[in-house]
């Protein structure tokens, strides 16, 4: 369900380029479908726009969305275990390993395999085992 906040970002985003190129004319008709999506996604969301200045950013839209979902979805985890992921995923700084930069020499270079696995625990909470493929065979990893 935030598919409207990209399409209003990309509105955003893109709004200076088409005023330089559309004729004045076109300006003061307005864009009714970005007011039709903006009006979409303050009722569908419950949460009111984020700031002018950062309609072009997505974190802007979608961390509205999820301030005010946090608590809904905290109150149904299934298990402490559950909560303390969803807790752990929102903390400050959750992502930062991602933004490290992959340095072979220095053993910082994960395979294309240990990412999707990594990234597979730590956003499924439900699933306590995964099935891999090695060489052509089905294997499972708890």
């Amino acid at each position: 369900m935030l598919a409207p906040s990209a399409f209003l970002l990309s509105a955003a985003s893109t709004l200076p380029l088409q005023q330089s190129i559309l004729p004045d004319s076109v300006h003061i008709l307005g864009d009714q479908s970005t007011e039709s999506a903006e009006s979409s996604w303050t009722d569908l969301f419950n949460s009111p726009k984020p700031a002018a200045e950062t309609h072009h950013i997505q974190k802007a839209w979608d961390g509205l969305v999820a301030t005010n979902h946090q608590p809904a979805i905290l109150s149904r985890a299934r298990s402490t275990v559950d909560k303390a992921r969803l807790l752990a995923t929102a903390s400050p700084h959750a992502g930062d390993w991602l933004h490290a930069p992959p340095i072979t020499a220095v053993g910082l270079r994960l395979s294309d395999e240990a990412v999707r696995i990594a990234v597979a625990q730590r956003h499924t909470p439900h699933a306590t085992r995964m099935c891999l493929w090695k060489g052509g065979r089905q294997t499972w990893a708890a």
